[in-house]
């Protein structure tokens, strides 16, 4: 039976220790540090990039007329001052499908100086622009090969049916 009464003695022990174990308190709150007066941020400036894609944003919602007027603008700017920025602003109007003044050919030319220099700081987009304006043209050619291609099935096929009248 001593052996019963050591057991116990030694549960009695362990539940004893446990209730002895530090019980975690939540942390005090931290005392409120006093607000820092607010400082007046000044606009960031945004880069010629940005001002080039929200442009872009904004002509594609333009009607005809509007757009017609734009064109005139960006096309005067680029005559009274070339530099990148109107390059790759006439550029873009150029290059938007649907518009009596798409020019893809002429929006190219217009990009090659800016995407030919590496240290241009519109080099990247004047690239994204070049690589997506060649490869529409490329899609063109295609869809026109195709188209040809199509037209001579059907004109073989008019041949046949008539030889079998």
């Amino acid at each position: 039976m001593s052996w019963r009464l050591v057991a116990c003695a030694c549960a009695g022990g362990l539940l004893g220790a446990c209730g002895a174990l530090p019980v975690e308190k939540p942390e005090p709150e931290p005392e409120p540090v006093p607000a820092a007066p607010v400082q007046t941020v000044s606009p960031r400036r945004t880069s010629d990039v940005e001002n080039l894609v929200a442009y872009y944003q904004q002509v594609r919602r333009l009607a005809p007329v509007e757009f017609g007027r734009e064109h005139e603008a960006a096309r005067q700017a680029y005559l009274s001052s070339r530099s990148d920025y109107n390059r790759v602003r006439l550029a873009l109007l150029l290059s938007q499908p649907g518009t009596a003044f798409l020019d893809e050919s002429r929006a190219l030319e217009l990009l090659d100086p800016v995407a030919r220099n590496p240290s241009a700081q519109l080099n990247g987009l004047a690239t994204l622009l070049t690589a997506n304006l060649q490869e529409r043209k490329r899609l063109d050619a295609s869809a026109q090969g195709l188209q040809h291609k199509l037209d001579a099935l059907r004109a073989l096929e008019r041949s046949m049916l008539e030889k079998k009248r």
